[in-house]
């Protein structure tokens, strides 16, 4: 029996990628198995599965090296797309991982000329991400590392990272653009390790940012999960933060290669979790009110028509754990089983207001009176819990 789910809507804000559906499916052993996407095409493909966005590499959308008169014919069509269907570009980023010349980066290359080409490539896509509406910016830096430490030093090259993000900053506030960036963590692939490769370390590296009000994350689900890191632990910091401009949202299995699965095709609790998070703030409207942006491919065994339904399935995958998140929510021995395990008993305060460590130090209870033993052999309760979350989501309760 298929369940009943509420079919996409622009008001889901779910938006794809060009370079996700439009992949090929080539990979490092094998040709491509599909045509390519004319993006036109994309659009209106989108627009008809409930798509809210779509999104865009500057060489997506225009091919490397086209000249001005081929760039302008790519742009017009692309954006009479957009206007016959109402889809919105709220994010735009830079293909700085494709073509040779930045095999050994784009920011932190070697060569001083392949950083300033970089910029200039950079500098160009950001003026036409503001001319089609884009309110977020991601750096992904796939080539921004080494496969050998003797080949940088990484003190200079986070110097060279930053003086480009400085440089763009500054480039858009002075255009008065409205764009934040977002830094896409990754730890692996392409570069044998790359610089900024986890959430934790790309928000060390913001806060040394001229213009770091401006600099949050795009986590991507598959790159903090090849790290062997908790998603949902990385995305509550980002929140906590105040630094989660943006999310890419795919399935991966374990620590492997990047997968790009689709959205809950690995780890399905985690999943679950991640948008019971995302979908339930502490005043019950939503944590992250921004685009649910898949950045997955589809894959290579599928043809065309594979390719619209692993789009179709991202959007039903998320909608039927959003579903499942709020049935968690609601049941009452849910909420029991929560009050039991003092899970509301983590937002009061352990000093209470106004009181200092002084009175922490006089209060007997705390410490002199306190039974250790008793406390430490009251079990927390957490077993049931996780047990009603996977009934919760395998639809055994309603």
């Amino acid at each position: 029996m298929t369940v009943a789910t509420p079919a996409p809507t622009p008001a889901d804000k779910f938006t794809f990628g060009l370079w996700t559906v439009g992949w090929r499916a080539n990979d490092p052993f094998g040709n491509p198995t599909r045509d390519a996407l004319d993006p036109v095409e994309t659009v209106h493909r989108l627009a008809e599965l409930g798509a809210y966005g779509v999104t865009f590499h500057d060489d997506d959308l225009v091919p490397f090296g086209a000249d001005d008169a081929a760039r302008a014919g790519h742009i017009d069509a692309f954006r009479k797309a957009l206007d016959e269907t109402g889809l919105v570009v709220p994010m735009a980023t830079t293909n700085l991982f494709t073509h040779p010349v930045f095999k050994d980066g784009g920011f932190t290359s070697n060569d001083r000329a392949i950083r300033r080409y970089a910029l200039r490539k950079v500098m160009r896509n950001l003026d036409l991400a503001a001319e089609l509406g884009a309110h977020t910016y991601v750096f992904w830096g796939g080539r921004e590392g080494a496969e050998t430490d003797s080949a940088k030093d990484v003190r200079v090259a986070l110097d060279r990272y930053r003086e480009g993000l400085d440089l763009l900053a500054q480039y858009v506030v002075d255009r008065g653009y409205g764009i934040r960036f977002a830094l896409e963590p990754k730890p692996n692939e392409p570069r044998g390790d790359i610089l900024l490769p986890t959430i934790g370390h790309a928000l060390a590296f913001i806060s040394s940012l001229d213009h770091s009000e401006m600099v949050g994350l795009n986590p991507e689900v598959g790159h903090e999960q090849m790290a062997g890191m908790n998603f949902v632990h990385g995305i509550a910091q980002a929140l906590w933060h105040g630094k989660l401009f943006h999310i890419d949202l795919n399935g991966q299995r374990g620590i492997k290669f990047d997968q790009d699965l689709i959205f809950g095709h690995g780890d399905l609790l985690n999943a679950f979790f991640l948008v019971d998070l995302l979908e339930n703030g502490p005043d019950g409207a939503p944590a992250y009110t921004g685009p649910r942006h898949f950045d997955y491919k589809p894959l290579r065994t599928e043809d065309v028509t594979g390719v619209w339904a692993s789009a179709a399935a991202n959007m039903r995958t998320y909608l039927l754990l959003k579903e499942r998140a709020k049935a968690f929510r609601a049941d009452p021995e849910v909420a029991e089983a929560m009050a039991a395990a003092r899970i509301g008993e983590l937002a009061v305060p352990t000093l209470a207001d106004g009181e200092s460590y002084a009175d922490l130090l006089a209060d007997r209870s705390a410490f002199e009176d306190f039974d250790a033993d008793a406390a430490g052999a009251r079990g927390c309760g957490y077993v049931r819990l996780d047990q009603l979350a996977v009934e919760h989501l395998m639809g055994a309760r309603g």
